[in-house]
């Protein structure tokens, strides 16, 4: 019975080593190398990972900055506009002084004018209400025309 046992064994042991065993060595060798290439996939796609979130990382701090410059940029442009805008409303300012000033020159000119007007009209009224009272006297008469005499001599010296 151990002889058959024996031989039993090593014709299935024969058979296995044979036939079973590279079949088995094939698949643990198919699997190692599909476990092996899987690793390197996940190394791979890791290091792809890694410098994606490098090159983001990079991207977002130039987004950042650009922000910054932008933000800069328009605060500078703000500014500019808003001392141009002072600028534009003192030269405004000034150009409706001037012209203030200048409609009250004109019209301090035109209120002298008048005074004017209204002073020499007074002064031929009354000029003329005293030469009247001197005139309707003889004596006067004559006086007023020895004194236009010499004027006009004197004048004409």
């Amino acid at each position: 019975m151990l002889f058959w046992m024996i031989l039993s064994f090593g014709i299935v042991a024969f058979i296995l080593v044979k036939y079973g065993f590279p079949v088995i060595l094939k698949m643990v060798d198919d699997r190692k190398a599909y476990i092996d290439e899987s690793l390197l996939m996940a190394k791979k796609t890791r290091a792809e990972l890694e410098k994606v979130n490098k090159e983001s990382a990079i991207i977002i701090e130039n987004a950042r900055k650009e922000q910054l410059r932008i933000i800069h940029e328009a605060s500078k442009t703000g500014e500019e506009v808003i001392k141009e805008a002072h600028v534009l409303a003192k030269v405004e300012a000034d150009r409706l002084i001037e012209d203030a000033r200048i409609q009250i020159r004109m019209e301090k000119e035109d209120a002298l004018r008048d005074i004017r007007r209204s002073v020499a009209l007074l002064s031929v009224d009354i000029a003329e209400k005293l030469i009247k009272q001197k005139l309707d006297l003889k004596k006067g008469q004559d006086e007023m025309i020895d004194r236009l005499l010499d004027d006009i001599n004197i004048s004409k010296s």
